[in-house]
């Protein structure tokens, strides 16, 4: 069988017409970035959302050399911020600072679900998680989550108080009702201050959110702290179990801080994107900074985080769901 030769002149005139059409398929490939960079945040100004994103995008800017913006869109849970992510040009130019709230809750809490948080986003970076902490009023008599457990029992039911409904403190609690077969039931606040007043108060004798807020009811000793939902300890709160050491491995749960953009983001993009956040990480400063958040950072794999998501979407939409957690 004979092989065609193509003249030299028509072999490179042929190579560079595909550079050329995937320059132009691709336009984020040949100067990206090239204009600012936005990360959508789900949440308002001035949460611990906010703050990362921020840190993040400072440090991205001066490392790639282009401006990265915040947008912040809260709204339903998060999806507002997240289906406009999802839906726009998987260009590189808009990105989602993602945590369990628009990725592994609030899509399962709406009566038509936006997207699809695994496949209906490119995972980049990991950048650190944050366990929740299950507290009790000291009046109460709870220190440990066998007591919680004893007194849920003997009295029938117990109240627990969150930031709100659909929100990770709500979810866990339905997620330790069904795990440990307790009758739990919600008292949703417009947010984590009112609950904690209540709590401290003791209008609600159980609260559960986001460690980082806590810490220094803790130590005034106004907030009894029971267990943190993360496998180890928070360094945080040395003190403080892990909900492992209080001999419940299925209730571990991390609110998670990611950097996503939209599905099929080209993969130079991916890795230069996750390259930079992973040096980022890795300066003890930066690292610090977290850690006053109650965020153990945890630089990993664009591979080895989608597979994270895609086991806490495993783990809470069918406690979302099951329970009928609603927006």
């Amino acid at each position: 069988m004979s092989t065609i030769r193509r003249p030299a002149a028509r072999r490179g005139f042929l190579k560079t017409l595909a550079a050329g059409a995937a320059a132009t398929a691709f336009p984020a490939l040949a100067a990206w970035p090239d204009k600012p960079v936005r990360i959508v945040v789900t949440f308002p100004a001035g949460g611990a959302s906010d703050i990362v994103a921020r840190v993040m995008a400072e440090q991205l800017g001066s490392r790639l050399g282009q401006n990265f913006v915040v947008d912040n869109r809260p709204g339903a849970g998060g999806s507002v911020g997240g289906q406009l992510v999802h839906q726009a040009a998987p260009d590189g130019y808009t990105l989602m600072l993602s945590n369990s709230t628009p990725i592994s809750i609030g899509p399962f809490a709406l009566d038509k679900q936006p997207y699809d948080p695994v496949e209906g986003f490119t995972h980049i970076a990991l950048i650190g998680s944050a366990p929740c902490v299950v507290m009790a009023n000291p009046k109460s008599g709870l220190k440990t989550i066998a007591d919680l457990e004893a007194a849920a029992k003997k009295a029938g039911r117990l109240d627990f108080g969150s930031g709100g409904p659909a929100s990770i403190g709500h979810v866990y609690g339905e997620l330790m009702r069904n795990v440990m077969g307790l009758n739990m039931v919600h008292v949703p606040y417009r947010g984590g201050a009112p609950m904690t007043t209540d709590l401290i108060a003791g209008v609600v004798p159980v609260g559960i959110d986001v460690l980082t807020a806590f810490v220094p009811y803790f130590r005034s000793g106004q907030i009894v702290p029971l267990a943190v939902t993360s496998a180890n300890r928070s360094p945080l709160v040395p003190d403080v179990p892990s909900i492992v050491e209080a001999g419940q491995r299925r209730l571990v749960l991390d609110n998670f801080f990611g950097l996503s953009g939209p599905p099929k983001l080209p993969a130079e993009v991916v890795t230069r994107l996750n390259a930079a956040c992973n040096e980022i990480l890795a300066q003890p400063e930066i690292g610090k900074k977290m850690l006053d958040l109650g965020i153990a950072t945890s630089p990993v794999s664009p591979a080895a985080f989608a597979g994270f998501v895609k086991e806490q979407v495993a783990q809470l939409a069918p406690t979302v769901k099951g329970a009928g957690v609603k927006l």
